[in-house]
Protein backbone atom coordinates (compact mmCIF):
# COMPACT_ATOMS: atom_id res chain seq x y z
CA UNK A 1 0.00 0.00 0.00
CA UNK A 2 1.19 3.49 -0.89
CA UNK A 3 0.53 5.24 2.41
CA UNK A 4 2.05 8.52 1.20
CA UNK A 5 -0.59 8.70 -1.53
CA UNK A 6 -3.31 8.76 1.13
CA UNK A 7 -1.87 11.69 3.08
CA UNK A 8 -2.93 15.34 2.96
CA UNK A 9 0.24 17.12 4.12
CA UNK A 10 -1.17 19.88 6.31
CA UNK A 11 -0.05 23.36 7.32
CA UNK A 12 -2.91 25.28 8.91
CA UNK A 13 -1.27 27.15 11.77
CA UNK A 14 -2.01 30.88 11.72
CA UNK A 15 1.65 31.93 11.58
CA UNK A 16 2.61 29.77 8.59
CA UNK A 17 5.29 31.58 6.59
CA UNK A 18 6.08 31.35 2.88
CA UNK A 19 9.32 29.54 3.65
CA UNK A 20 7.37 26.92 5.63
CA UNK A 21 4.88 26.58 2.79
CA UNK A 22 7.74 26.05 0.36
CA UNK A 23 9.15 23.31 2.60
CA UNK A 24 5.79 21.57 2.95
CA UNK A 25 5.13 21.71 -0.80
CA UNK A 26 8.62 20.39 -1.52
CA UNK A 27 8.06 17.50 0.88
CA UNK A 28 4.71 16.73 -0.73
CA UNK A 29 6.32 16.43 -4.15
CA UNK A 30 9.27 14.43 -2.84
CA UNK A 31 7.14 11.87 -0.99
CA UNK A 32 4.13 11.83 -3.31
CA UNK A 33 1.49 13.00 -0.86
CA UNK A 34 -2.10 13.35 -2.11
CA UNK A 35 -2.33 17.06 -1.36
CA UNK A 36 -1.09 20.00 0.63
CA UNK A 37 -3.86 21.35 2.87
CA UNK A 38 -3.67 25.09 3.50
CA UNK A 39 -5.67 28.12 4.59
CA UNK A 40 -7.38 30.12 1.87
CA UNK A 41 -4.85 32.94 1.85
CA UNK A 42 -2.12 30.44 0.92
CA UNK A 43 -3.86 28.58 -1.91
CA UNK A 44 -2.44 30.60 -4.78
CA UNK A 45 1.11 30.45 -3.43
CA UNK A 46 0.89 26.71 -2.75
CA UNK A 47 -0.40 26.17 -6.30
CA UNK A 48 2.59 28.03 -7.68
CA UNK A 49 4.92 25.80 -5.67
CA UNK A 50 3.18 22.61 -6.85
CA UNK A 51 2.75 23.55 -10.51
CA UNK A 52 3.63 20.64 -12.76
CA UNK A 53 3.31 18.05 -10.00
CA UNK A 54 0.50 15.58 -9.28
CA UNK A 55 0.01 16.98 -5.74
CA UNK A 56 -3.27 18.84 -5.29
CA UNK A 57 -3.93 21.86 -3.11
CA UNK A 58 -6.72 21.39 -0.57
CA UNK A 59 -8.22 24.46 1.06
CA UNK A 60 -10.09 24.63 4.36
CA UNK A 61 -13.42 26.46 4.45
CA UNK A 62 -15.24 27.71 7.54
CA UNK A 63 -12.20 26.67 9.52
CA UNK A 64 -11.91 25.81 12.36
CA UNK A 65 -15.32 26.55 13.92
CA UNK A 66 -17.78 25.97 11.09
CA UNK A 67 -20.09 28.67 12.46
CA UNK A 68 -20.06 30.97 9.43
CA UNK A 69 -23.10 31.74 7.27
CA UNK A 70 -23.56 29.28 4.38
CA UNK A 71 -23.16 32.12 1.88
CA UNK A 72 -19.81 33.04 3.44
CA UNK A 73 -18.62 29.43 3.20
CA UNK A 74 -19.76 29.24 -0.42
CA UNK A 75 -17.89 32.45 -1.23
CA UNK A 76 -14.79 31.11 0.49
CA UNK A 77 -15.00 27.87 -1.50
CA UNK A 78 -15.46 29.70 -4.81
CA UNK A 79 -12.51 31.95 -4.07
CA UNK A 80 -10.36 28.93 -3.24
CA UNK A 81 -11.32 27.24 -6.50
CA UNK A 82 -10.58 30.40 -8.49
CA UNK A 83 -7.17 30.51 -6.80
CA UNK A 84 -6.41 26.97 -7.97
CA UNK A 85 -7.56 24.64 -5.18
CA UNK A 86 -8.38 21.08 -6.19
CA UNK A 87 -10.12 19.96 -3.00
CA UNK A 88 -12.13 21.61 -0.23
CA UNK A 89 -12.13 20.64 3.47
CA UNK A 90 -15.10 22.39 5.09
CA UNK A 91 -16.30 22.41 8.69
CA UNK A 92 -19.90 21.41 9.39
CA UNK A 93 -22.08 23.76 11.41
CA UNK A 94 -21.89 21.74 14.61
CA UNK A 95 -24.21 24.06 16.55
CA UNK A 96 -26.99 23.70 13.97
CA UNK A 97 -26.48 19.95 13.97
CA UNK A 98 -26.70 19.78 17.76
CA UNK A 99 -29.95 21.76 17.58
CA UNK A 100 -31.37 19.18 15.19
CA UNK A 101 -31.56 21.72 12.35
CA UNK A 102 -30.56 19.19 9.74
CA UNK A 103 -31.98 21.26 6.87
CA UNK A 104 -29.56 24.04 7.82
CA UNK A 105 -26.66 21.57 7.98
CA UNK A 106 -27.48 20.20 4.54
CA UNK A 107 -27.93 23.69 3.06
CA UNK A 108 -24.55 24.65 4.50
CA UNK A 109 -22.74 21.68 2.98
CA UNK A 110 -24.57 21.80 -0.34
CA UNK A 111 -23.67 25.47 -0.79
CA UNK A 112 -20.01 24.54 -0.62
CA UNK A 113 -20.41 21.45 -2.82
CA UNK A 114 -22.06 23.61 -5.48
CA UNK A 115 -19.34 26.27 -5.23
CA UNK A 116 -16.62 23.64 -5.45
CA UNK A 117 -18.05 22.28 -8.72
CA UNK A 118 -16.22 19.03 -9.53
CA UNK A 119 -13.68 19.27 -6.70
CA UNK A 120 -13.81 16.76 -3.85
CA UNK A 121 -15.45 18.20 -0.74
CA UNK A 122 -14.53 16.74 2.65
CA UNK A 123 -16.83 17.64 5.54
CA UNK A 124 -15.31 17.93 9.01
CA UNK A 125 -17.90 16.82 11.57
CA UNK A 126 -15.64 17.32 14.63
CA UNK A 127 -16.22 13.91 16.17
CA UNK A 128 -14.91 14.89 19.61
CA UNK A 129 -17.97 17.15 20.05
CA UNK A 130 -20.48 14.45 19.08
CA UNK A 131 -21.96 11.35 20.66
CA UNK A 132 -21.74 8.03 18.84
CA UNK A 133 -25.32 8.43 17.63
CA UNK A 134 -24.57 11.95 16.42
CA UNK A 135 -21.44 10.80 14.58
CA UNK A 136 -23.49 8.23 12.68
CA UNK A 137 -26.25 10.77 11.91
CA UNK A 138 -23.79 13.46 10.79
CA UNK A 139 -21.96 10.98 8.56
CA UNK A 140 -25.19 10.02 6.82
CA UNK A 141 -26.05 13.69 6.28
CA UNK A 142 -22.66 14.26 4.69
CA UNK A 143 -23.22 11.30 2.38
CA UNK A 144 -26.61 12.73 1.36
CA UNK A 145 -25.18 16.21 0.72
CA UNK A 146 -23.12 15.55 -2.39
CA UNK A 147 -19.78 15.75 -0.58
CA UNK A 148 -17.45 12.78 -1.01
CA UNK A 149 -15.63 12.51 2.33
CA UNK A 150 -16.50 12.57 6.01
CA UNK A 151 -13.55 14.03 7.89
CA UNK A 152 -13.20 13.49 11.61
CA UNK A 153 -11.57 16.59 13.02
CA UNK A 154 -10.05 20.01 12.57
CA UNK A 155 -7.20 19.24 14.95
CA UNK A 156 -8.06 22.50 16.74
CA UNK A 157 -10.72 21.16 19.13
CA UNK A 158 -10.61 18.80 22.14
CA UNK A 159 -9.12 15.80 20.38
CA UNK A 160 -8.60 14.25 16.97
CA UNK A 161 -9.24 10.98 15.19
CA UNK A 162 -9.50 7.55 16.76
CA UNK A 163 -10.13 4.09 15.36
CA UNK A 164 -13.51 3.67 17.04
CA UNK A 165 -14.92 6.78 15.38
CA UNK A 166 -13.50 5.78 11.99
CA UNK A 167 -15.13 2.35 12.25
CA UNK A 168 -18.43 3.97 13.27
CA UNK A 169 -18.33 6.36 10.31
CA UNK A 170 -17.55 3.47 7.97
CA UNK A 171 -20.55 1.53 9.22
CA UNK A 172 -22.74 4.62 8.66
CA UNK A 173 -21.61 5.52 5.13
CA UNK A 174 -20.95 2.08 3.69
CA UNK A 175 -17.87 0.60 2.00
CA UNK A 176 -17.26 3.05 -0.83
CA UNK A 177 -17.54 6.53 0.69
CA UNK A 178 -14.42 8.55 1.55
CA UNK A 179 -13.29 8.93 5.15
CA UNK A 180 -10.50 11.25 6.21
CA UNK A 181 -8.90 10.75 9.62
CA UNK A 182 -7.23 13.87 10.95
CA UNK A 183 -6.01 15.32 14.22
CA UNK A 184 -3.39 13.73 16.44
CA UNK A 185 -1.96 11.35 13.83
CA UNK A 186 1.78 11.48 14.44
CA UNK A 187 3.31 8.07 13.63
CA UNK A 188 3.20 5.35 11.01
CA UNK A 189 1.42 3.14 13.53
CA UNK A 190 -1.22 5.85 14.15
CA UNK A 191 -1.86 6.17 10.43
CA UNK A 192 -2.10 2.44 9.84
CA UNK A 193 -4.61 2.03 12.66
CA UNK A 194 -6.81 4.59 10.96
CA UNK A 195 -6.49 2.90 7.56
CA UNK A 196 -7.26 -0.50 9.05
CA UNK A 197 -10.36 0.98 10.71
CA UNK A 198 -11.61 2.28 7.36
CA UNK A 199 -9.95 5.63 6.59
CA UNK A 200 -9.14 6.33 2.95
CA UNK A 201 -7.30 9.60 3.55
CA UNK A 202 -5.06 10.84 6.37
CA UNK A 203 -4.58 14.46 7.40
CA UNK A 204 -1.31 15.18 9.19
CA UNK A 205 1.37 17.79 9.65
CA UNK A 206 4.00 15.18 10.60
CA UNK A 207 3.54 13.37 7.30
CA UNK A 208 7.25 12.92 6.61
CA UNK A 209 7.81 11.32 10.02
CA UNK A 210 4.81 9.04 9.38
CA UNK A 211 6.13 7.82 6.04
CA UNK A 212 9.69 7.43 7.28
CA UNK A 213 8.40 5.46 10.23
CA UNK A 214 6.99 2.89 7.84
CA UNK A 215 10.13 2.42 5.77
CA UNK A 216 11.10 -1.22 5.65
CA UNK A 217 7.80 -2.39 7.15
Amino acid sequence: MNLAGLIDHTILKPDASKSELERVCGEAVEYGFASVCVNGCNVEYACSMLKGSSVKVACVVGFPLGAMHPLAKAFEARTAMESGAGEIDMVMNVGAFKDGDYDMVLEDIKSVVEAAKDAAVKVIIETCLLSREEIAKASKLVKDSGAVFVKTSTGFSRSGANEEDIALIRSAVGPDFGIKASGGIRTYEDAMRMVEAGATRIGASLSVDIVRGGEGK
